[in-house]
């Protein structure tokens, strides 16, 4: 089977110790059953702290968290893991070793990507210099069937999509419009103000994003000519979104749905971007933090992605 990826993201490597926002950090991070049966054979001095630092739940082990940060235990003050650094980078859980890739498994083929709410994954999509394109990661050489009519009718769709938001014959804004007529699909028309109601009654996990939601009610509506310059970073921004969402529409119902979603994601950011300072380094960061306000939520993403099809 082949694994691809967009060619931003193909030599995607953790910056470690240069993270401002470490994923070590105010995270989460269950332990699967075969790393718990590893970490139970550790011996020594290391294996007794390993095993002092997980817990176990009703939905399972989880390593615990330290502090008013809630770091993970294995995070030094140099900002490395002890872990990797006693016993290498085998010896992760699967959480720690995947993050922050995320899969889509198709009949014939395996898509991976990397979530924005990594800062590094996000700066490598929104500075690249290129046209954003699927890349062959690998392939194992074992034969794989088919795809099926919907996968198949499904990528074709999404490229011809995909195609839309690198257009640039237009601006970017004007392809997010084109987006949605493409499929038939909409929004709902609501303000700024309208908006960030719609997202401050979902979960929120940081307080630097109540801080952000709260320029969406003098965000400037529509497109913004002061944001020409970002045109680039944005049309990245938005192909990402394409290809990250598209892949789990079921049928064409929930294929607008997400075309939907995905323009709602660009457009929050647009004028979150349009109500700051504008700079490239600010998108990345409100990129960082949707992301993981919604996209890794459990309980906002699918109530997004039901608003949007409705």
């Amino acid at each position: 089977m082949k694994t691809v990826t967009l060619n931003c993201w193909e030599h995607f490597r953790c910056v470690a110790e240069r993270c401002r926002h470490s994923c070590c950090v105010g995270w989460e991070i269950g332990v699967d059953e075969e790393s718990l049966r590893r970490y139970a054979a550790v011996e020594g001095e290391f294996g007794r702290r390993l095993r002092r630092s997980i817990a176990v739940g009703d939905e399972g082990a989880f390593f615990v968290l330290q502090g008013e940060e809630e770091r993970c235990p294995f995070l030094n003050g140099r900002g490395l893991c002890d872990m990797i650094l006693t016993l290498g980078e085998d010896s992760l859980c699967d959480i720690c070793a995947e993050h922050p890739r995320y899969r889509h498994c198709f009949t014939h083929r395996e898509e991976v990507g990397f979530g924005l709410c990594c800062e590094e994954a996000a700066r490598e999509l929104l500075t690249f210099p290129g046209r954003l394109e699927l890349v062959a990661l690998c392939e194992d050489g074992e034969p794989t069937p088919p795809p099926t009519d919907w996968e198949r009718q499904l990528l074709e769709i999404r490229e011809r999509l995909l195609e839309t938001a690198r257009d640039r014959s237009r601006s970017v804004y004007a392809r997010s419009e084109a987006l949605l007529r493409c499929c038939g699909a909409a929004l709902p028309e609501k303000s700024g103000r309208e908006w960030r109601q719609v997202l401050e009654r979902l979960e929120r996990l940081s307080g630097d994003w109540d801080a952000v939601l709260s320029r969406l009610d003098a965000a400037p509506k529509g497109e913004q000519s002061g944001l020409a310059h970002l045109s680039l970073p944005l049309e990245q921004l938005l192909v990402g979104f394409l290809y990250r969402h598209l892949s789990g529409a079921e049928d064409p119902g929930g294929l607008r749905g997400r075309v939907a979603f995905s323009v709602l994601s660009f457009r929050v950011l647009y004028a979150l971007a349009a109500a700051g300072e504008g700079s490239v380094e600010e998108l990345c960061e409100l990129a960082r933090l949707y992301s993981g306000e919604i996209e890794y939520s459990d309980e906002n993403l699918p109530a997004l992605l039901a608003l949007c099809a409705t």
